[in-house]
């Protein structure tokens, strides 16, 4: 079982992640993007992302954007390290590209 995060560590890590934002147990950011087709590459890049850390997001695609949600189920439906672990390697994927 994972150990859920108390609310001063998950205040913290959350103001670090740029446009995240925090529903109860879950951390959520809305990625936009141009085509419909570019939101199931993200899609897929995410999950692939996630795969190797075997820690898997809800994801909603949708007409150019893509919702990406983490919660930690063996926790409880809380947060943990590793959903806030996932979400700082999601944006590593630097998308949207910053010009």
């Amino acid at each position: 079982m994972t150990t859920p995060m108390n609310e001063a560590a998950i205040v913290e890590r959350l103001q670090k992640l740029d446009g995240w934002e925090r529903d109860g147990g879950t951390i959520t950011k809305t990625f936009k993007v141009d085509t419909y087709l570019a939101g199931l590459a993200l899609a897929t890049a995410i999950g692939t992302v996630c795969e190797g850390l075997d820690h898997h997001p809800d994801m909603m695609i949708g007409w150019r954007k893509v919702t990406v949600s983490f919660t930690t189920h063996d926790a409880g439906s809380q947060l943990s390290d590793k959903d806030f672990a996932a979400a700082e390697k999601v944006e590593a994927l630097g998308y949207p590209r910053k010009s």
